[in-house]
């Protein structure tokens, strides 16, 4: 199970991940492609949602789904949000705001029993961009 670090000083809702996120936080900086780790990371998360999503889930699988996902959007958050990030501002802004979007989404789905497809649906989007082959954002010059 993922937890956080309480006296991160990384300000609310970023906190600094462990686990499997923070791996991805380690990781990210070693030799293996970071967009690799990104999509393995995603797809792993994806999975979880996609099994919480059946009805024959059981009652532990939907909270750790969840928890996983913010676990794996918390380590991408505060990755952009590090000076050493090279993507531009406004991509930066735009994944830290979708960031905040999956946040809110996965209150609502505990809150309001919303399904998971939307999360679901985000991550594959954001996981197609991360593929082989697809467009990478340019570095910051």
């Amino acid at each position: 199970m993922l937890s956080v670090v309480q006296d991160s000083p990384l300000p609310a809702p970023v906190m600094r991940p462990r686990g499997i996120a923070a791996a991805y936080s380690s990781v990210i900086r070693g030799t293996e492609d970071p967009r690799e780790i990104e999509y393995r990371v995603l797809a792993r998360a994806t999975a979880l949602l996609e099994s919480a999503s059946f009805p024959t889930a059981g009652p532990a699988e939907l909270p750790t789904a969840i928890h996983e996902n913010r676990m794996v959007w918390t380590a991408f958050a505060a990755d952009l949000a590090t000076p050493e990030n090279g993507w531009e501002v406004a991509a930066k802004a735009r994944l830290l705001s979708l960031a905040r979007w999956i946040f809110a989404e996965s209150d609502r789905v505990i809150r309001e029993n919303k399904p998971l497809q939307a999360l679901i649906d985000v991550n594959r989007a954001v996981m197609a961009g991360l593929k082989p082959g697809a467009a990478a954002q340019p570095e910051a010059s």
